[in-house]
C-alpha cells in the first residue's frame, strides 16, 4: 500500500501542474482585456492612460511565463488575487461561500447514498418483478430530467402549492431540503443502476451457489453480494463528490443558495477573471484529490486490486 500511495502521489504532481497551467491559460485566451474589464466593472472610463495604469497594477504587462509563475506561487500560498468588482481577496470570497456549498453537497450525498443502496439492493433481490421494472422506469425518467426543471417543479409543488419549504435562501434548516433533493436526484438514478446491475451479475457467481449449499442465511449472502458489487460504485462515487460541489452552480442559482456556485456565476457575468481562475483551479484539484482517495480506498478494501 505504501508503494502504491507514493506512486499515485508522484503521478499527481505533473497533473496538478498541467491543471494550473490550463486554469491560467483559459482566462488568458479571453478576447477581453482584464485591465479594461477591471475599469468598466468599477464604472471607470477605460482611457488609454487608465488601461496602461491598470495593466501595470494587475501585472499583466509582464511576460506570460513570468505572470504564470507568479500566479502559481501565490496560489500555492492561498493568494488568488483580488476581485475586480470589490477589490476583496478572492480567497476570502470563496472561503465564505464554500462552507455553504459543502453543506449542500454533503446533505445531497447522504440522500444519494442511503436511497441508492436501499433501492438498488431491493431491485437486485426482487429482480424482474413488477416493482423492479417500475423502479427502473422511474430511474430512467429521473436521469432524463434536467436539474433546473426539477428544481422549479419542486418549488412549485412543495413551496408554492403546499407551503412546506422555503422557496430560496438558507434562513431556516428546512431551506436545504429542496436544493439537496434536486442535486441528488440525478446521482440517485446512476447509483441505483450501478448497484442493481452489479449485484445481479454477482448473484450468479460460484461463491453465491457455494454459500447457499453451506446453508448460510439469505441476508448474509446478500451482504457478501453487496460488498463484492461496490467496486464500480466506489469509483463513480469518487468522481461524484467533486461533481456534487461543482454541480451546485445551477441549483444554487435556482434556490438563491449563497454558495460558491453563485459566486462563480456572478464572476462570469462581471468577467471577474481572478474569481473564475480560482474556481476552475479549486474544482479541478478537488477532482484529482477525490479520485486519488477513492483509488486508495478501493485498493485497501479489495485484495484483488492489491494483488494487481
Amino acid at each position: 500500500m505504501r508503494d502504491y500511495i507514493l506512486k499515485r502521489l508522484a503521478t499527481m504532481i505533473p497533473i496538478l501542474i498541467g491543471i494550473s497551467f490550463l486554469s491560467f491559460a483559459l482566462i488568458s485566451l479571453s478576447p477581453s482585456n482584464p485591465a479594461e474589464v477591471a475599469l468598466r466593472v468599477n464604472e471607470i472610463v477605460p482611457t488609454e492612460e487608465a488601461v496602461k495604469s491598470m495593466e501595470e497594477q494587475l501585472g499583466i504587462n509582464k511576460p506570460y511565463v513570468e505572470r504564470y509563475v507568479t500566479w502559481l506561487k501565490d496560489s500555492l500560498q492561498g493568494d488568488f488575487g483580488n476581485s475586480y468588482v470589490n477589490n476583496k481577496p478572492v480567497a476570502t470570497l470563496i472561503g465564505r461561500a464554500l462552507p455553504n456549498t459543502i453543506k449542500l453537497a454533503i446533505v445531497a450525498l447522504i440522500i444519494t447514498i442511503v436511497f441508492s443502496i436501499v433501492v438498488g439492493i431491493l431491485c437486485a433481490v426482487y429482480e424482474n418483478t413488477f416493482g423492479d421494472k417500475i423502479t427502473r422506469a422511474l430511474v430512467f425518467v429521473g436521469t432524463a430530467m434536467p436539474s433546473f426543471w426539477v428544481g422549479l417543479l419542486l418549488i412549485w409543488i412543495f413551496s408554492v402549492k403546499l407551503n412546506m419549504f422555503p422557496t430560496s435562501g438558507m434562513e431556516t434548516p428546512s431551506s436545504i431540503v429542496l436544493p439537496s433533493i434536486t442535486l441528488a436526484l440525478a446521482y440517485i438514478s446512476t447509483y441505483v443502476r450501478l448497484i442493481r446491475n452489479n449485484m445481479v451479475q454477482n448473484k450468479h457467481e460460484n461463491y453465491v451457489y457455494y454459500a447457499r449449499i453451506r446453508g448460510l442465511k439469505e441476508t448474509t449472502i446478500i451482504k457478501h453480494i453487496f460488498k463484492n458489487s461496490l467496486q464500480s460504485s466506489l469509483t463513480a462515487l469518487g468522481m461524484s463528490i467533486p461533481k456534487l460541489i461543482a454541480g451546485t452552480v445551477i441549483v444554487e442559482n435556482i434556490f438563491a443558495w449563497p454558495g460558491v456556485g453563485r459566486v462563480c456565476v456572478d464572476a462570469i457575468f462581471n468577467r471577474d477573471f481572478p474569481v473564475i481562475q480560482a474556481y476552475i483551479l479549486l474544482m479541478a484539484v478537488l477532482f484529482v484529490i477525490c479520485n486519488l482517495l477513492v483509488d486508495i480506498f478501493s485498493v485497501a478494501i479489495d485484495p484483488r486490486m492489491r494483488k494487481e
